[in-house]
């Protein structure tokens, strides 16, 4: 659970805006769209956007659920242009499942795209069921060793370096076809993950 404390809503409506809009912008969402998800109108966001109207503490915790941040990630002072490392051990990741671990790259609040990392032992795959996630392009790159990967009804077999690209909302599933270990990343644009999946990455990686 996010500790942070939530900023008053006052403290800079035009900086406030300009988070919002650029989150918004990221994720490919029009204002319209963004008022669907969040339960908010149009017309309001774009008045919130300009910094021409402020917005209640509960309104703004749903905008920013639709847009899988913190509604301290809208107030937060940090350079949108500084260089951010990332070393391996500090990697986030999911609680291990049985012959397969993913870890994520990307640092929060994640922009433009998300980058995740999945390990697989000999045999491990990401599940019995081939799964889906918003509708965005994807590319998956083969980092070391030899794995299967199932879209739709089609099957491909990469190797270390090979790379394939499919819409997310294809079902897909991967599966570790080498006597070895091996290890993919995956490239995602817009934005899939809500919130609620990103708040799961809170182990630190092996």
């Amino acid at each position: 659970m996010n500790d942070t404390p939530i900023p008053t809503v006052s403290l800079d409506a035009a900086r406030l805006g300009a988070r919002l809009k650029a989150f918004r912008q990221a994720r490919k969402l029009s204002l319209r769209d963004l008022g669907q998800r969040s339960g908010t109108t149009a017309s309001f966001l774009s008045q919130v956007e300009r910094g021409a109207s402020g917005a209640a503490v509960s309104t703004l915790m749903r905008i920013a659920e639709a847009l899988s941040v913190s509604v301290a990630d809208f107030f937060e002072d940090r350079s949108d242009g500084l260089h951010r490392v990332l070393r391996r051990k500090d990697r986030l990741a999911l609680p291990q499942a049985e012959g397969y671990r993913k870890t994520l790259l990307s640092q929060q609040p994640i922009r433009d795209f998300e980058v995740y990392v999945g390990h697989f032992d000999p045999g491990g795959t990401t599940g019995p069921d081939a799964y889906v996630h918003g509708d965005s392009h994807e590319m998956m790159l083969v980092l070391s060793g030899t794995v299967e990967i199932t879209l739709g009804a089609q099957s491909y077999r990469l190797s270390d370096g090979d790379c394939i690209e499919y819409r997310s909302s294809t079902p897909h599933r991967i599966v570790n076809a080498s006597t070895g270990s091996a290890e993919v990343q995956w490239i995602i644009s817009p934005v899939t993950s809500a919130k609620a999946d990103l708040d799961q990455f809170t182990r630190k990686a092996p």
